[in-house]
């Protein structure tokens, strides 16, 4: 009984209106080539026809659940986590889709490895193209998470222990880079590895979270700098740096040009706050 429960893999797949994904999502998850495993669906407060075209599927590994209340994404994250059985967890949005041996390759890398966090590679599917990012490693990981941020929480897969046993959970502030700070907090205790293989595939579409939410997600890496600006020491200036510039390109993009011209003011960075007082020079008189 007890080897059965460690092979159990969780497929924790987060919902909110999701209908039109559903077939597409579930299905992608029900063709894996290994078998042991449960959905744990969360559907968080769909007012559409989501559960219809979940309950289409008879596979009784599904296990359905509707939050009462709308919650923020990483608080529902974290209440799909402790319906969880296995003792791997996995992540999936309701929008994206596995390979058909995700699971199975990523089991074997963490045994083989004896590591807690696995990530993949992925692809990147939009209107024009399908594409993925080379050379994934897991090396330095505190610091890429840091600097480029590599992992995909469509493609993670750790152990369950890390919410249950050592009491890391998201933090449920976050609509955006809740995923980013989790693993950021972990990096320095436990052990990732990776595998250089996109074993999944993130659709962009206007309806992603991260999309419509830009500037929620600008937001929330300036609360999160200053929170932890004791502890990122060198790698400081480079990731206030990457924020204001996107920041500045997001305002400008939107002609929100009198909080624009607020937000350079305060810039640190001297060059970059010239190439931005030149950029919205040239907005004012109709250049760009």
């Amino acid at each position: 009984m007890k080897k059965k429960q460690n092979n159990l893999v969780s497929v924790i797949i987060n919902c909110h209106n999701g209908e039109k994904f559903v077939e597409r999502c579930i299905n992608s998850v029900l063709k894996q080539s290994y078998k042991k495993f449960e959905v744990i669906f969360w559907d968080n407060k769909s007012n559409d026809r989501t559960y219809k075209k979940l309950k289409i599927f008879k596979d009784k590994r599904i296990k359905y659940f509707k939050s009462q209340n709308f919650t923020k994404l990483y608080h529902a994250r974290n209440l799909a986590i402790k319906k969880a059985r296995g003792y791997y967890v996995s992540f999936l949005d309701i929008d994206d889709t596995w390979e058909v041996d995700k699971i199975k390759k990523q089991l074997n890398k963490l045994k083989r490895n004896n590591c807690d966090v696995c990530f993949t590679n992925h692809w990147i599917m939009t209107n024009i193209k399908k594409i993925f990012r080379s050379n994934l490693t897991s090396k330095n990981i505190a610091k890429q998470i840091l600097n480029e941020y590599p992992i995909s929480i469509l493609t993670v897969m750790m152990k369950r222990d890390i919410f249950l046993k050592d009491r890391f959970f998201f933090d449920k502030k976050y609509e955006i880079i809740g995923d980013f700070d989790f693993f950021f907090k972990i990096s320095k205790f436990k052990k990732f590895c990776c595998i250089d293989e996109p074993l999944a595939t993130y659709y962009i579409h206007d309806d992603n979270l991260s999309i419509k939410k830009i500037y929620t997600e600008i937001r929330e890496f300036d609360f999160w700098i200053k929170k932890n600006r004791s502890i990122l020491n060198k790698n400081l200036n480079k990731i206030i740096l990457k924020n204001d510039i996107r920041k500045c390109n997001y305002l400008l993009s939107q002609n929100k040009l009198s909080i624009f011209s607020k937000e350079i003011k305060s810039l640190v960075n001297i060059n970059l706050k010239l190439k931005f007082f030149t950029k919205i020079i040239l907005k004012k008189i109709n250049l760009i």
